[in-house]
């Protein structure tokens, strides 16, 4: 019986792909074989000796402590592109809002006081202080053309908006599902310059964060909008603030709010909502569930930010699953253990990615403790696992 450990409430969808006779599923497991997360905060607590994987429901792993996991041979599993739509119209929302001042004009308009008479004499007073722009022959700015900025950027191209995208790492996959009028910026600073509003869809680290400051806000065409549905820390929030109160940039619209940001006039700051759909929630808790359920059933890993993606279809026998350093000479100081076993290798696949190196080999007949013993203790293996040869209990 393979355990469970969820450190939030993750949708019913998702764990309903853990079969029951075979998975015990609990917020209150002492010794899981992995845990379900979605926002919890991992860096605060001891993850037990036992944890195999760790599952985020959703794309962003800040929450987790991702380079400590992979030093113990730890895959840490996310769910790219399941929460897309979801964010993608939030974003389109966010435009709308921040071009027709729909956020500033419902304060307005809740604000009034008096008879039906007062209040209708106030507004038609007060509406052109709310006049905004539309948005076909706008051009907006897409930074980061993953699963939600390929979206993005395809729905604003509908809308009837000029479209630029920058991503020096686009996937071929994200290339083709993008629409052709998309045109590709040289650089963060090209794309700035060109836009009159610009969103964000790339993670929170070293590279990005505070890739919007000061300066580069200066590149930007007077009264552009900036719309933040990514991370938070990716803008400098005190240069945008600044910017707004010189009337260089028109709007700002976030999901991350703060004392800053929350009251400005110019500012529209929501709770986090990007991906608060059900329908996101389920996507999400269904891709990451099944991805586990792979790893420790099977040992292939896809959608992993730590570890290799590697998926070698299973026959009948036997499967051993290791985890190593990626250095030279491992795959053959395996073999030599379970050939001087007298173990047939049925298939293998060895595939590695930075510091971590995973090897998959089928066998007819299961190896011996002693065999799996020895191939722990070479040095780089961070986890030997037998699959088949044991039921977890």
């Amino acid at each position: 019986m393979y355990k469970i450990l969820t450190l939030n409430n993750i949708a019913v969808a998702g764990l309903e792909r853990l079969p029951r006779d075979s998975y015990e599923i609990s917020s209150e497991i002492v010794h899981p074989d992995a845990i379900l997360v979605r926002s919890f905060n991992m860096h605060e607590i001891d993850i037990p000796k036992t944890v195999k994987a760790i599952g985020r429901a959703g794309a962003g792993v800040n929450n987790i402590p991702v380079d400590q996991l992979t030093a113990r041979g730890i895959p840490v599993f996310n769910a790219p592109g399941a929460n897309a739509n979801a964010v993608k119209e939030l974003v389109l929302a966010g435009l709308l809002i921040a071009a027709r001042n729909i956020g500033q004009a419902w304060q307005f308009a809740k604000a009034q006081a008096g008879d039906d008479t007062t209040i209708h004499k106030a507004v038609e007073k007060g509406k052109k202080q709310f006049v905004g722009f539309e948005l076909p022959s706008r051009t907006i700015g897409v930074i980061g053309l993953g699963a939600i900025g390929v979206l993005v950027a395809n729905a604003a191209h509908a809308l009837g908006m000029k479209v630029i995208g920058y991503d020096p790492t686009i996937t071929v996959k994200r290339a083709w599902q993008l629409t052709a009028d998309v045109e590709q910026a040289i650089s963060v600073d090209d794309l700035l310059a060109r836009s009159d509003c610009v969103t964000f869809h790339v993670p929170l680290n070293d590279e990005t964060r505070h890739m919007i400051d000061a300066k580069r806000l200066k590149l930007m065409r007077p009264n552009s909008v900036l719309l933040n549905f990514a991370r938070q820390g990716i803008i400098d929030d005190q240069a945008v603030v600044d910017a707004l109160d010189n009337k260089h940039l028109y709007a700002y619209v976030c999901d991350f709010p703060n004392n800053l940001l929350k009251d400005h006039p110019k500012v529209i700051t929501l709770p986090h909502i990007g991906a608060s759909t059900k329908e996101a929630e389920a996507n999400c808790a269904v891709m990451v569930a099944e991805q586990v359920r792979a790893y420790l059933e099977e040992g292939n890993i896809e959608n992993s930010v730590n570890f290799p993606e590697i998926i070698l279809p299973k026959s009948a026998g036997y499967r051993i699953a290791i985890v190593n350093a990626n250095i030279p000479n491992m795959v053959a100081k395996i073999s030599t253990d379970l050939g001087q076993t007298g173990l047939n290798i049925n298939d293998l696949l060895n595939k590695s990615r930075n510091e971590i190196a995973v090897t998959l080999i089928d066998t007819d007949s299961p190896p011996p403790q002693e065999t799996l013993d020895q191939i722990s203790a070479i040095h780089g293996v961070l986890s030997v696992r037998c699959l088949g040869c044991v039921t977890p209990e």
